[in-house]
């Protein structure tokens, strides 16, 4: 899409997270990649949420969401009342449980957009640099979260001045690889895992979403 059609698609996003109820508590939203980079038309949007992860608990909601629905978990791991609203963005995971990041995904987005969202309840910061980590010790280097990224919403508060020099483009960025570097990856390993992310982001199509824990 072209880059201001893409930048309104985010705020648009930002626009959902303001005013709608959410499944889970969201703390943090990053837009990293191409659309950060000031990329022309940008071929994805990669959005990071931060979410929370809930500690109450309703046992009659749960019951009749799985009853009803066939997922369990509501209640517990996400919102009963966001489900009551949203009971069409109610997605599980493979052992059937409500999921999180996915349940995230079908209400933020449709199906055929081309963006990415990584939901994680750790901040972007710390996820990046875990991530690198683990990716270069286990050599898994398409795992690898790409550290170029703009905050946009926090806490409750929208970054007006972020989104502005994101639209005059405005924000300086490194390379991949550069970027990797400054994070501790060694020369040959930086190449390399750039490499596999950008061929990973090239094979992507739709709505895709990735869930992590930290």
């Amino acid at each position: 899409m072209e880059r201001a059609a893409a930048l309104d698609r985010v705020e648009a996003l930002l626009d959902t997270i303001e005013t709608e109820p959410m499944p889970v508590p969201v703390r943090e939203v990053w837009l990293y990649g191409d659309a950060a980079l000031g990329l022309d038309p940008v071929e994805r949007l990669d959005i990071y949420l931060t979410k929370d992860i809930l500690l109450e608990s309703d046992d009659e909601a749960a019951e009749r969401f799985e009853r009803e629905y066939g997922v369990k978990g509501v209640g517990s791991t996400v919102r009963a009342e966001w489900a009551e609203q949203f009971p069409d963005s109610l997605r599980a995971s493979e052992n059937g449980y409500a999921a999180p990041e996915k349940c995230l995904g079908a209400h933020l987005t449709d199906t055929d957009e081309p963006i990415h969202l990584e939901v994680c309840n750790a901040s972007f910061g710390d996820n990046v640099t875990q991530r690198l980590r683990g990716a270069l010790d286990r050599e898994a280097y398409e795992q690898v979260l790409d550290p170029r990224g703009a905050c946009l919403w926090e806490d409750g508060e929208r970054d007006a001045e972020t989104l502005e020099k994101l639209r005059a483009g405005d924000l300086a960025f490194p390379t991949l690889s550069e970027a990797l570097g400054m994070l501790g990856a060694d020369e040959a390993d930086a190449r390399v895992a750039a490499e596999a992310v950008n061929e990973r982001r090239a094979e992507q199509t739709g709505v895709t979403v990735r869930g992590d824990v930290v």
